[in-house]
């Protein structure tokens, strides 16, 4: 079928809309340019538009995962402030993240070695590959790895092996409901080497604190180090995005980067990220602290 005769339930008289019981009372609305792709995988339904603002916009379950203008902010947000948290990330795994924009953002970091990552879909891989191209170039890294399967199953062979685990998942509905569970979370832990750090999709404050709450407290349970973070999204629910960082090491300090580049390679490297930002990441409103502070040290 040709790409102008390509239909999907969330576009109708040339505007994407995003309705969910999750965010009631609300919605993203985006215009579109033209319908790319549509497809059923075996796991979700997959389209790819093409936006009059946004550029290419991929999304799953009639959710918004990254679009070509803003994605930068999330990937360089879930990514840098555990790595620049860590002082020497060989051995890193991405959870999730099929479009190839966290993997971007953490061969950035000369010390990484090893970058693996292990998505369940195939089809997010292969459709990013041909949509996002500024994301899966980094499919092309001689230092990247890629396991297509479950991500509880990957880790559950994988013990004392990797220094950074980031987990780049959808909304906690469908097959990723499971990674904000505390199980997944003692996985991950079991799976770090001594001094590993975690850098979860946390989810938004305004909408998700019952969750973000639950999530912390558990993850304290099991990590000495729990925190926190945010960035601002024009596309994500709400325009904000939130992340769990955890640490094995009781005397890592998330608030201050253990190790930085210059202000001149920031700019070069980051198009948001910069050692301010990731202070300011933690810097939360009361109605956040007030809720989660019980739960996070």
């Amino acid at each position: 079928m040709s790409s102008s005769a390509l239909t999907h339930s969330t576009i109708k008289n040339g505007w994407y809309s995003e309705v969910n019981d999750m965010w009631p009372g609300q919605s993203m609305n985006i215009e579109v340019d033209e319908i790319l792709h549509v497809e059923k995988s075996k796991l979700q339904d997959v389209l790819v538009f093409k936006s009059k603002t946004y550029g290419n916009v991929l999304v799953l379950d009639g959710i918004i995962q990254v679009t070509e203008r803003d994605e930068f902010s999330y990937q360089e947000m879930i990514t840098h402030p555990a790595l620049f948290s860590h002082p020497n990330p060989e051995r890193v795994l991405v959870i999730g993240g099929g479009d190839g924009g966290v993997l971007r953002e953490v061969i950035k970091h000369p010390q990484v070695k090893e970058a693996v990552l292990c998505d369940i879909d195939e089809t997010v891989i292969r459709v990013s590959k041909k949509y996002l191209p500024d994301m899966s170039i980094s499919y092309t890294d001689p230092r990247v790895t890629v396991h297509i399967g479950d991500g509880f199953d990957f880790l559950k062979n994988k013990k004392d092996y990797f220094d950074v685990i980031i987990t780049d998942s959808s909304d906690p509905v469908g097959p990723a409901e499971k990674l904000y569970e505390s199980h997944y979370y003692e996985l991950m832990s079991g799976a770090l080497r001594t001094g590993g750090i975690v850098s979860a999709q946390g989810e938004c404050q305004w909408l998700d604190l019952p969750l973000i709450k639950s999530v912390t407290k558990f993850a304290r349970d099991i990590f000495p180090v729990v925190k926190y973070a945010y960035t601002t999204i024009p596309t994500y629910t709400s325009g904000q995005i939130g992340f769990v960082l955890c640490a094995k090491d009781a005397s890592t300090n998330f608030k201050e980067p253990l190790r930085r580049v210059s202000s001149e390679e920031e700019l070069k490297l980051f198009k948001y990220y910069n050692s301010e930002i990731h202070r300011a990441s933690f810097a939360l409103p009361n109605f956040t602290r007030k809720e989660i502070e019980d739960s996070t040290n």
